[in-house]
C-alpha cells in the first residue's frame, strides 16, 4: 500500500538533480489535490481563507512548526483572513517530490 504524500518525510536536496517535469509533475499534483497549483512548472502555490486574522496567524504558526520539523521552508504571505503558501526547492530552482510532501503536510495544518 502506497503511503500518502503527507505521511512521507521531506528529503533535503543536495542539488545537481533536475527539477520535476512532465508526467511525474502531473502525477504528483494529482496526488496532492487540495487546489494546489503548479505555477510555470516552477513552484506550488495555494491561498487559504480564514474568518479573521488570528485564525490565519494560527495556521501560519502550525505551518511554521512543520517547516522547522521537515527542514523545508515555504514562502508565507499573511494578511487579514488570508494566507498564501509558495513552495519550491531553492537549491535547484524548481520542484522536487519534497515540495509536494510539504504541501500535503500544510494541508493537514488547516484541519488541526
Amino acid at each position: 500500500m502506497e503511503c500518502s504524500l503527507a505521511d512521507k518525510k521531506c528529503v533535503a536536496c543536495a542539488g545537481g538533480v533536475p527539477p520535476l517535469a512532465g508526467e511525474e509533475l502531473v502525477r504528483l499534483q494529482k496526488d496532492l489535490g487540495g487546489d494546489w497549483q503548479v505555477v510555470n512548472g516552477h513552484h506550488l502555490e495555494k491561498s487559504y481563507r480564514f474568518k479573521n486574522f488570528i485564525d490565519a496567524l494560527a495556521f501560519v504558526n502550525r505551518v511554521g512548526k512543520v517547516a522547522e520539523e521537515q527542514g523545508h521552508h515555504p514562502d508565507i504571505f499573511l494578511a487579514w483572513g488570508k494566507v498564501k503558501l509558495t513552495v519550491w526547492t531553492h537549491k535547484i530552482d524548481g520542484l522536487t517530490e519534497s515540495d509536494f510532501v510539504f504541501a500535503a503536510k500544510a494541508e493537514r495544518c488547516v484541519e488541526a
